[in-house]
């Protein structure tokens, strides 16, 4: 399940090739990221695809693409309009705006909910949300939530994981930074430390560790990592979430460390 901090692609924004600004922004610990880039040509965009794959797979990452055609993968993240019902794929997301469109959900795994700060990338979506309206969107959704808009800065990112977020997707604060590598790093550490020390979330079997910072093994089992080849990385430290009210789960410190086998990121 998407968490920590997602990078929404945008080759425009970058005043660098993409698949280096992806490759830096791993480096920082990011190990989702969401392949925009909708105008190009579907060859164009399939042989993309495949460039960042091969980056995240070196450090147990998973991409995924917006739209319905997963490009020879397994994840999508689908716009608020459609389709319905979803694809059935290994994990399948959907952007979300309102409580109308959270209900609508069926089978996805998982949605964005924004925008939660006023940003140039969201147009049209009403007013920004900010961390009260997030909170309330996230005790109705169905699913965990990753909180999207005009998020760039550590308070914003804790902010956010204290609404009950259990990640942050995040474009311009890495696409269009001076040093990704250094920005993702900074906002990946203010996702762990924001994610130990929040009381409680709805959603459990969330795990929390420092990204980046931890040697990968091989996935086992029917995951979606595993599917793909990939590994995911080996927490250093672990927390383990227990159901708060409302059915959601927010992670609680633990000292319990994972067996060096069997593991998704």
């Amino acid at each position: 399940m998407p968490s920590g901090v997602v990078l929404l692609t945008d080759r425009r924004s970058a005043d660098r090739g993409l698949a280096e600004v992806v490759a830096q922004a791993v480096a920082g610990g990011v190990r989702w990221v969401v392949l925009r880039e909708k105008d190009l040509p579907r060859p164009e965009r399939a042989a993309l695809a495949v460039e960042l794959r091969a980056i995240l797979a070196d450090e147990g990452g998973t991409l995924v693409v917006a739209g319905p055609d997963p490009l020879g993968g397994d994840a999508v993240h689908l716009p608020a309009a459609g389709p319905y019902p979803p694809p059935r794929l290994g994990l399948v997301g959907r952007s979300c705006h309102d409580q109308a469109e959270l209900a609508r959900l069926t089978t996805e795994d998982y949605a964005t909910v924004s925008p939660v700060h006023p940003t140039p990338t969201k147009p049209g979506y009403g007013p920004p949300l900010h961390p009260d309206g997030l909170a309330d969107l996230i005790r109705t959704s169905p699913v965990p939530v990753l909180a999207l808009g005009g998020i760039g800065t550590p308070d914003q990112v804790h902010a956010c994981v204290a609404a009950g977020a259990v990640g942050v997707a995040v474009l311009g604060a890495l696409m269009r930074a001076e040093h990704p590598t250094e920005a993702a790093t900074t906002l990946t550490r203010a996702f762990a430390e924001a994610a130990l020390t929040r009381p409680d979330t709805r959603h459990a079997e969330t795990k929390v560790s420092d990204p980046g910072l931890r040697p990968g093994v091989t996935t086992e089992g029917p995951s979606l990592t595993a599917r793909s080849g990939h590994v995911r990385p080996q927490p250093s430290t672990l927390t383990t979430v227990h159901a708060g009210r409302g059915g959601h789960a927010r992670p609680q410190p633990s000292t319990a460390t994972t067996a060096p086998t069997g593991d998704r990121r």
